[in-house]
């Protein structure tokens, strides 16, 4: 299934022209890169002498990452700690050219850090700093209150969900219930504990992992899928569900359609980290673009396939998107 060249060029071209919030978990993405030729004298473990490092917006900030790489203008949503790692993240999405009114400092968390240490282009460890506890209920309060204003010049809003606190009940509700109001397209990409909260919203995209979780079961075989597919459309009252399958594609489920199975285009995987944050970003931009769901998948789908042969987290770009082969 591949687009024809035209509709990509088409596509970038509208995606200069929208606006997106992204609300969410904001995190700092560091990167320690080196060479392992010993083995520690003090435990089992590799000594990895550093050679490069670097720092990226990680999580929701890896979807505004996608989004700025695409030509859209950004304002993402969400919380830093008080601290330099804040400062950092924050610094480097103004740089990136996001919007940032929407984002708070909360003196009564850190910023969500992931380091990563990288050698002979093989992650050897992931080290994480984060407190994983809900919103306090003014700092709820407040950025529900600068949600309104923000959905109002949007043309499509993204909740990306990873459990680190940022998504509670009243804050979901109050994103979609303001989305509706300015008929705004709401995509979510989930995590287990909110999954049934986002109901109301356009576009659902959990991967396999996190269907099962939320819904208690196995989803081996196709029937299983196609089963779990079409509840989520019904209790989630969306319009449609699109669900990962990693090297199987993703299945796209839309009401009194039949479902659209879409297969990977990877050939070559590298690092899935931040795959989600790409397609997610993509889709949306192609339903915001007025693309029907299966194209904005397609594009989603073709994203991805680029992003997964990188190593780290990797935003998608204009070059990449028009010219991946799945080769």
């Amino acid at each position: 299934m591949n687009l024809d060249r035209s509709i990509l060029e088409e596509a970038l071209e509208k995606f200069h022209h929208l606006q997106v919030v992204v609300i969410g978990d904001l995190m700092l993405d560091r990167y320690l890169w080196g060479r392992v030729e010993r083995i520690s004298p003090e435990a089992p473990v590799p000594v990895v002498e550093v050679t490069e490092d670097a720092e990226r917006p990680g999580g929701a900030g890896n979807v505004a990452l996608n989004l700025l790489s695409l030509g859209a203008m950004v304002r993402p949503v969400g919380l830093v700690g008080d601290d330099a790692h804040g400062k950092t993240l924050m610094q480097l999405l103004d740089e990136k050219g996001a919007h940032m009114e929407g984002v708070l400092i909360d003196n009564e968390r850190p910023t969500t850090v992931k380091t990563r240490v990288i050698a002979e282009d093989q992650q050897v460890v992931r080290v994480d700093r984060e407190k994983n506890v809900p919103l306090s209920n003014g700092i709820e309060a407040t950025l529900i209150s600068r949600l309104r204003g923000l959905v109002s010049r949007a043309d499509a809003v993204i909740l990306q969900d990873y459990n680190k606190g940022v998504m509670t009940p009243r804050l979901i509700r109050a994103a979609i219930d303001f989305a509706k109001e300015e008929d705004v397209p709401v995509t979510v990409d989930p995590k287990s504990q909110h999954f049934f909260e986002f109901y109301g919203a356009t576009l659902f995209k959990p991967n396999l992992r996190e269907a099962e979780g939320a819904l208690n079961r196995s989803l081996r075989s196709e029937k299983d899928i196609e089963a779990a597919g079409n509840e989520m459309l019904f209790r989630l009252q969306a319009k449609q569900v699109l669900i990962t399958r990693g090297g199987e594609g993703m299945s796209l489920f839309e009401e009194n359609r039949p479902t659209i199975h879409i297969p990977t285009r990877a050939r070559t995987i590298s690092d899935v980290s931040g795959a989600g944050d790409t397609v997610i970003s993509t889709l949306t931009l192609g339903i915001a673009a007025g693309y029907d769901a299966f194209t904005a998948a397609q594009l989603a789908n073709r994203a991805a396939g680029w992003v997964v042969s990188q190593v780290g987290v990797v935003p998608i770009t204009p070059e990449a998107l028009l010219n991946e082969t799945g080769d």
